[in-house]
């Protein structure tokens, strides 16, 4: 069962996602939050798998209850996933790079939002696909100037082809289909990619990604 915490200062929109997360077979709402102080009480005193993020909350924004979720020793296991109005929203890089597991619209369609739950309770990163590159375009562009992770230099050839395609926001299956390899042998190599660049999860990847030019959306040379 995936147990989720929602964090939303609006009682409608968390009673929207309480009413779909708990159709679910395998899914159920453990607790709400209206302030991400109450978000960060909640998690690390229920740590629940998954913990729906909106950004603008009263108090400490959903940023800051990101980061302190993420810092503390105890939350190893939660993950969080934003979920803003804003496809753009300035804050979600931050978010991202503070350690939230993935980025969604509020407009997301319910099929779409119930696979993120799943994607980020397996451990594995969701940036709606529409919205990542433009979204780390701009992380790029605000990087320019930052100096690569040493540890892109022992990432291997395949290592590196695997990295471009998390950084397109790939699934594993998607991975494997693209690069001919088993489904296995992925999860493999982005735990190795992951291990070398010093990334929690596969979000902090494709920040990597970008950051050392790995990838370059919109950039020339």
């Amino acid at each position: 069962m995936i147990r989720v915490l929602l964090a939303d200062d609006q009682a409608l929109v968390r009673g929207g996602f309480r009413a779909l997360l708990d159709a679910e077979d395998d899914m159920t709402v453990v607790g709400e939050a209206a302030t991400g102080d109450e978000a960060v009480r909640l998690a690390l005193r229920l740590r629940p798998d998954v913990v729906l993020m909106d950004v603008r909350m009263p108090g400490a924004d959903g940023l800051e209850a990101t980061r302190r979720i993420v810092a503390d020793p105890g939350a190893g296991g939660v993950h969080v996933v934003v979920v803003t109005t804003f496809e753009l929203d300035e804050y979600v890089a931050e978010a991202i790079r503070g350690g939230a597991s993935g980025f969604l619209v509020k407009d997301t369609e319910p099929a779409d939002l119930v696979r993120a739950v799943r994607v980020a309770a397996a451990g594995d990163a969701l940036l709606s696909p529409g919205v990542t590159r433009r979204l780390l375009a701009r992380v790029a562009d605000a990087t320019r100037d930052v100096p690569p992770s040493p540890g892109l230099d022992d990432l291997t050839a395949r290592e590196r082809e695997v990295l471009v395609e998390v950084a397109g926001g790939l699934s594993n299956d998607e991975i494997a289909r693209a690069l001919y390899l088993s489904e296995s042998t992925v999860k493999t190599h982005v735990s190795r990619v992951m291990a070398k660049l010093g990334a929690r999860d596969r979000a902090q990847l494709v920040v990597a990604a970008y950051e050392g030019g790995v990838v370059r959306p919109g950039w020339t040379g």
